[in-house]
């Protein structure tokens, strides 16, 4: 596992590299999976991410990385988009996804619950407002994990 300083390292690189290339850095992620470690960045932009997108995004951090070398171990560089159920971390993903379907999990119960998914009514003062026909106030610090939520309608199937 990373210490706290090489992965503000690697976010520092990541926010440099996409800035520089027109996107926005949405999350990045290292993790182990099946005796692998996996670096992954999520980028972003206005109409969405393409392949090419990434592939150039890919390219810069892998220079960066290359050169810095901050990992004393072996890893794969992914980049992808988030999808359209991307997480929401910072305090302006919240403000840009008012009126949006989200689904958040708590650390601990908040009204009897753990798991809320309604229409986000507001973020204010670190608290996200959500309503599912009743009306939920969550503190920011309170929350395990926060995305979009995607509505499947009739039409899109």
């Amino acid at each position: 596992m990373l210490n706290e300083k090489i992965f503000k390292k690697l976010l520092d690189i990541g926010n440099l590299v996409a800035d520089n290339e027109g996107f926005e850095l949405v999350d990045m992620e290292f993790v182990k999976e099946s005796g692998n470690w996996y670096l992954r960045y999520y980028i972003d932009k206005p109409g969405g991410v393409t392949l090419d997108d990434c592939q150039l995004v890919s390219m810069e951090l892998s220079k960066m990385l290359d050169e810095m070398d901050p990992i004393p171990y072996s890893y794969f560089l992914e980049v992808s988009s988030p999808g359209v159920e991307r997480p929401l971390k910072k305090d302006k993903d919240f403000i840009k996804y008012i009126g949006s379907m989200v689904e958040i999990k708590t650390f601990e119960k908040i009204d009897g619950k753990k798991n809320f998914t309604g229409i986000l009514k507001n973020y204010s003062n670190d608290t996200v407002t959500i309503e599912d026909g009743k009306t939920y106030s969550i503190p920011k610090d309170k929350i395990s994990a926060a995305k979009l939520k995607f509505e499947w309608n009739e039409e899109q199937e």
